[in-house]
């Protein structure tokens, strides 16, 4: 049975990058509105005639708290019509309706092993949603190892959030790297993702791994990840764009 629609209202706005926002959608409707870490949304955006081109989902940012608000936090895309509607239409009191929660993008019932979150861009909306909640509900876990790929400081999201979060949460580490950035002030990770899992993985132990953010960053880690011997039902995949 697909999930009926709802009217979701826009309480808040924040730019949380030069080009991107968080958005906070109240559904009066779903109280509360309950969703397991890793879902998503479909919102029906009035930029088609035709349904199926109206539709663009959207992770949810934020962890479930109880509240009837989700979080969103979304890239403008050039020349795309959804992201173009929501940066230049949308304003706080603005109504979008939605569907959800959707999808089956969510922990494993039992963090028996290392578990490696690896995304880019607004992928790590995900991420965000499921490390609060391991927080949150003291879920017991091994190491956790986010490694989010950006192309520059100024394009990393939740920064600031996130570091917070590696003092707060035991045996989470929060390992952003950049390919682009040649600031002297960058004393991170330089490079993309892959280098980072596959050096942590020299010595081949159990985990689950969970990728977000653009195809061409997925095909990779999947294509690397089975090469070092893991099964695909290790890899838990989100596509964006």
């Amino acid at each position: 049975m697909l999930e009926q629609w709802h009217n979701g209202y826009v309480t808040k706005i924040v730019n949380e990058t030069h080009n991107t926002r968080r958005f906070w959608i109240q559904v009066p409707d779903k109280e509360p509105f309950d969703f397991k870490p890793g879902q998503f949304v479909t919102l029906d955006l009035p930029i088609h005639e035709k349904k199926n081109k109206r539709w663009r989902s959207y992770s949810i940012a934020s962890c479930p708290n109880g509240s009837n608000t989700i979080e969103l936090v979304i890239v403008l895309l050039e020349g795309g019509a959804g992201t173009t509607y929501l940066f230049n239409e949308v304003r706080e009191g603005s109504e979008l309706l939605l569907r959800g929660p959707l999808g089956v993008f969510i922990l494993p019932e039992a963090l028996d092993r290392d578990l490696f979150l690896i995304c880019t861009g607004t992928g790590i909306a995900p991420f965000r949603s499921m490390a609060h909640f391991i927080h949150k509900h003291q879920v017991p876990h091994r190491n956790i190892y986010l490694i989010y790929g950006s192309r520059y400081i100024k394009d990393l999201l939740y920064p600031d959030e996130m570091q917070q979060l590696q003092q707060e949460l035991p045996d989470f580490q929060y390992i952003p790297t950049l390919s682009r950035e040649d600031s002297p002030s960058w004393t991170g990770r330089k490079g993309y993702v892959h280098t980072v899992y596959e050096e942590m993985l020299a010595d081949r132990k159990p985990a689950y791994f969970f990728l977000c953010g653009w195809k061409a960053m997925i095909d990779e880690a999947k294509q690397r990840i089975l090469a070092m011997g893991y099964d695909r039902k290790d890899i838990h995949l989100e596509l964006y764009g």
